[in-house]
């Protein structure tokens, strides 16, 4: 129907969609749009956002079309996200629903935003920030949550209280119906998720769960179960507010950032449009590995967000990261499958920093160039790392927290040693098993009943399972054919490797090998070889297949000093359970190795993660890694083989079911294509 632009018009259109809930059409888009893509096929995009304060009272002063115009001129992405509620609660555009900041000049930002984007077919998302309203608390002290102390939480609003109906799916309405946008990335929702105290939230636990006696710290009887109580309330909430947002703005595309990732790692419940997240400022390349690993079997679209600066300067006191940087933290994410994004800050009235447009730009050439090959490309099954949802909540002592010390030590070794892992929980490997070669459960202490019968029923139809510590071990104790001598013990121990003692100073345990089991490596009681000394690691069969453990605890300590003789010996009983991959690379330990399929090719991802990333916040270049030796096993020889994005033809030998190629060097991120 026609838009009429009287201020009459307007003024009723807003409050039949506050009061109603009614879809209203945004009264000053122009008349002709260009196509946007929805977030499902969306690829890149930027993030902006400056959580709006008592401060903000010139918002929309430098906001011009040429900014938003420059933005996409220099980047051409697919979305924008920009602020327009961060977590003091206060919104950076003149919103009739919510809580405005103090001042605005000029009009309406958002309305100028919304229309550059949708003349230029820029999807425009909105950077939320949901459970953390500071300002509805400040208002409203009743909407808070009640810490157990007893005294109201400053940040956190309570699932029990009227904040979702009265303030959050108004103002996503008003977003939707009278904005326009395409959607929202709600930020502070489970992270900032607490448990709740409060009397009403208290009433519903004992209710549910018939427990009289409120646990207040962890240790206290039925700790767990409160924290389950209060992480199904966050579950309620997240889809309750989805879904009345959706009943009246169905095209309206919503994300909970964090939601159903490695923060929150469970199946998803709720009906999120989209997932993502934004990984760590610093180690971001680590922070990328874990994160990616886990969304690309979620089974929605996702992207990952990386952050253009660094909260640690580097050495000259640099915030910014270098083009080079982000491009290495995007190929992380690519080569997975995933969308990627970048955040940038807003200045304190709402405009953005342009002279930084020229890095992300650099970034987007890079990330595009990349597009066809990465963009849902599916991962080919190798190894599976279990990242367990119920042993991960079991020893939580927060609602949404992340603790990956069980297992990003050794997800680091196998990656540093050109293993394609997987990081799956359970719902993503319970039923398909049999696709993966090797499973590799980290240290875990606890592993639901029914999951552990099918990892067992898995090796015995010819699967291979390999357990990382004493506590995974004795899960398995008699399947292993083994017998613990005395307790689990944290005194000093070595690690017998290539004729060298490596101290291991995490958990280890003494077996006796039964008949079938297998001894691989000697822990030693002292830094001496002939003293005595137990096995460091056992195999033995099972069915049809094989099951082993290291009676030492692996990841924390590798995460400490990323000893080369401890990743050798995990790789090695690697190679004994899983000796035949798809894909060997050897030349560098510094490449990441991601073997996918994408439109029906074999494309082998080669990420360079050389250099000091892990303690230098700012990286201005990368050396180059290379040559590679490189293994292809196919049943099939190829008829041509290219390195790209370049279309580099690569020579190459086929014999007896093997390609044998060489590539000369990976500056960043190279891709070899198998036709």
């Amino acid at each position: 129907m026609p838009l009429f632009k009287t201020g009459f018009s307007r003024r009723f259109n807003l409050l039949l969609t506050l009061a109603f809930g009614l879809v209203v059409l945004p009264p000053t888009l122009p008349a002709a749009e260009a196509p946007r893509l929805k977030r499902a096929d969306s690829f890149f995009g930027v993030h902006f956002d400056f959580h709006a304060g008592p401060d903000c009272t010139e918002i929309g002063k430098n906001t011009t079309r040429e900014m938003i115009e420059d933005v996409i001129n220099k980047v051409h992405p697919d979305y924008l996200q920009i602020d327009c509620k961060g977590h003091r609660g206060l919104s950076s555009y003149p919103t009739k629903a919510g809580n405005p900041a103090p001042g605005f000049v000029g009009g309406d930002p958002l309305r100028l935003w919304r229309e550059v984007t949708a003349e230029r077919g820029v999807s425009l998302y909105m950077h939320y920030s949901g459970v953390w309203d500071s300002e509805a608390i400040i208002q409203h002290p009743d909407w808070a949550a009640i810490n157990a102390d007893g005294k109201a939480n400053g940040n956190a609003t309570s699932f029990f209280g009227p904040y979702a109906d009265q303030l959050l799916v108004p103002q996503l309405r008003e977003l939707a119906g009278v904005y326009g946008v395409d959607g929202a990335w709600v930020d502070g929702e489970c992270w900032a998720s607490v448990p709740d105290y409060g009397a009403a939230a208290l009433a519903s636990f004992k209710e549910k769960t018939g427990i009289t006696d409120v646990p207040r710290k962890p240790g206290d009887p039925h700790w767990f179960e409160f924290l389950q109580f209060n992480r199904e309330a966050f579950r309620n909430y997240l889809r309750d507010y989805i879904a009345k947002v959706k009943k009246t703005n169905p095209k309206f595309q919503l994300c909970s950032n964090w939601a159903f990732t490695d923060h929150m790692p469970e199946p998803v419940c709720a009906p999120v449009d989209f997932l993502s997240g934004d990984y760590s400022p610093q180690d971001s390349v680590n922070s990328a590995r874990i994160s990616a690993r886990y969304l690309a079997r979620q089974g929605k679209p996702w992207d990952l967000m990386a952050w253009s600066f660094t909260t640690k300067p580097g050495k000259d006191g640099a915030t910014q990261k270098t083009a080079v940087q982000l491009q290495r933290e995007a190929a992380v994410v690519l080569a997975l499958g995933g969308g990627f994004q970048a955040y940038f800050t807003q200045k304190r009235d709402g405009s953005v920093r342009s002279e930084r447009m020229p890095v992300m730009g650099e970034v987007a050439k890079f990330c595009r160039a990349r597009q066809v090959l990465c963009h849902h490309a599916d991962q080919v099954p190798q190894i599976a790392l279990l990242y367990s949802t119920a042993a991960h909540y079991q020893r939580m002592n927060s609602l949404f927290g992340r603790d990956h010390s069980p297992f990003s030590g050794t997800l680091e070794a196998l990656l540093e040693s050109q293993r394609s892992v997987e990081l799956l929980g359970e719902h993503q490997l319970a039923g398909r098993m049999q696709q993966y070669p090797l499973i590799i459960v980290p240290e875990w202490d606890y592993l639901d009943p029914g999951f552990r019968e099918e990892l067992i029923d898995y090796v015995k139809a010819g699967g291979n399972l390999l357990l990382i510590g004493p506590a995974a071990g004795a899960l398995f104790i008699t399947d292993l054919d083994v017998t613990k001598v005395g307790a689990t013990s944290s005194q000093p121990k070595y690690l017998a490797v290539s004729q060298t003692l490596v101290p291991v100073k995490d958990a280890a345990q003494a077996v006796k090998p039964g008949a079938k089991a297998k001894t691989l490596g000697q822990l030693h009681a002292a830094n001496d070889p002939s003293s005595p000394a137990t096995p460091a690691a056992s195999v033995a069969p099972l069915g049809n297949g094989r099951i082993a453990a290291t009676w030492f605890s692996f990841s924390r300590a590798y995460l400490e000093n990323h000893d080369p003789a401890s990743r050798q010996f995990l790789n090695e009983i690697v190679r004994e359970l899983f000796p035949k991959p798809i894909v060997e690379v050897q030349g560098s330990k510094d490449v990441d190795v991601v073997v996918n399929r994408s439109g029906g090719k074999l494309a082998i991802n080669l990420v360079n993660t050389s250099g000091p990333h892990q303690a230098e916040p700012i990286l201005e270049s990368i050396a180059p890694v290379g040559p590679l030796d490189v293994i292809i096993r196919q049943a099939k020889q190829p008829s041509k083989i290219t390195l790209e994005p370049a279309g580099q033809p690569l020579a190459f030998e086929y014999r007896s079911g093997e390609i044998h190629l060489t590539v000369p060097r990976v500056d960043i991120h190279e891709i070899i294509v198998v036709d």
